[in-house]
């Protein structure tokens, strides 16, 4: 019989097992995620490079004692096992209660962080962000942030543009971090209005 190679992924048993212990969480476009005891999650992944660069940015922000990132516990050729981020994705969370404050220091530093560990793309789209009750952030699924370069939250601020909370985190950014400000409110205008990346 003829397999369909463009969907079909050959897992070990080691990750075949761990999915049989598992819970359904979600999908997207780059994969499958299920919960695992020890408050863990496993992530399979449609495309092996794919799978390979999210692993090694994990791991990377790892070893940078970063606390953005979940830890990395696992992995096979289209898997990963990492710690379990809980909280509110940040669009659905903005969506609901607004931006404030918190939320935008708190952004502030994670693209300082993103700076501190070496990334040369210092930006991540709300979808990509999951909030607590403290307002502190953590990273799921980051991508090409070594092998692209963006010197600003180009996606992040794009999002918050369509949920109407710019504004708003603009001017606390004026107000906690100028240097960022003047750089990051010239180049979204220019995005925003003529498409200048």
């Amino acid at each position: 019989m003829y397999k369909d190679n463009s969907y079909y992924i050959d897992l070990n048993n080691k990750a075949e097992n761990l999915i049989r212990k598992g819970e359904f969480l979600g999908s997207g476009h780059n994969g499958i995620v299920y919960m695992l005891p020890k408050n863990r999650v496993i992530k399979i992944f449609k495309d092996m490079k794919v799978c390979e660069q999210e692993y090694t940015i994990l791991k990377r922000a790892g070893k940078n004692k970063s606390k953005y990132f979940p830890k990395v516990y696992d992995r096979g050729s289209y898997y990963i096992v990492r710690e379990y981020v809980g909280g509110k994705r940040l669009d659905k969370y903005i969506k609901r209660n607004g931006i404030n404050k918190k939320i935008t220091h708190n952004i502030i530093k994670l693209i300082r962080e993103f700076k501190r560990i070496g990334f040369n793309k210092l930006d991540i789209r709300c979808k990509d962000l999951y909030v607590n009750e403290k307002f502190s952030l953590r990273v799921i699924d980051p991508k090409n942030n070594y092998s692209k370069k963006m010197e600003y939250p180009r996606h992040l601020m794009k999002g918050l543009n369509n949920l109407g909370a710019l504004e708003d985190f603009l001017e606390t950014v004026k107000d906690e971090a100028p240097k960022e400000y003047n750089f990051w409110s010239e180049r979204i205008e220019q995005y925003l209005k003529y498409g200048i990346k």
